[in-house]
């Protein structure tokens, strides 16, 4: 029976410590009002600031329309704002190098939802269910010598 008090006691410890971490989480904005975070994707690095406005998105001093020609890259980095609710109410400014137009919106996808939960600690529960601040580690594999790529073969020749 005292072990089962125990228990109780030292559970009760434990989600008492989970409610003040919660609680602990403190916006990590600058003096100009901004939250700054790194995203990435594939070898992709975007950094990504997020500031209170009219959702106006900037990558690398173009606006997103002209730098993300697909509508389906646009959607890709607008889908933080929608699974937060929070849809034309941050100003996004970011900075991409390598990789691809595509590695480049999950860049910036990745560092949006960095920034926001920074920005507002209690949207860290919907956009981690998202899967939206995982970074996707996937890269391509290397070439291996005696190989035609990473894992393709030379094709066999019998004679």
């Amino acid at each position: 029976m005292a072990d089962l008090q125990d228990l109780k006691e030292i559970t009760g410890a434990a989600d008492a410590a989970v409610v003040e971490a919660a609680e602990e989480r403190k916006p990590v904005v600058d003096d100009q009002g901004r939250s700054y975070a790194t995203g990435k994707r594939k070898d992709a690095v975007a950094r990504v600031w997020v500031k209170p406005g009219s959702g106006k998105v900037t990558v690398n001093g173009r606006d997103q329309e002209t730098y993300f020609a697909r509508p389906t890259l646009r959607l890709i980095v607008n889908q933080p704002f929608q699974v937060a609710g929070r849809e034309n109410q941050y100003d996004v400014i970011a900075t991409v190098k390598g990789g691809g137009l595509s590695g480049q919106a999950g860049a910036v996808k990745h560092g949006i939802s960095k920034a926001l939960q920074l920005a507002e600690p209690e949207l860290r529960g919907a956009l981690k269910a998202a899967g939206f601040l995982t970074r996707d580690s996937r890269v391509v594999e290397r070439k291996k010598y005696g190989k035609a790529k990473a894992r393709r073969s030379f094709q066999f020749s019998k004679r």
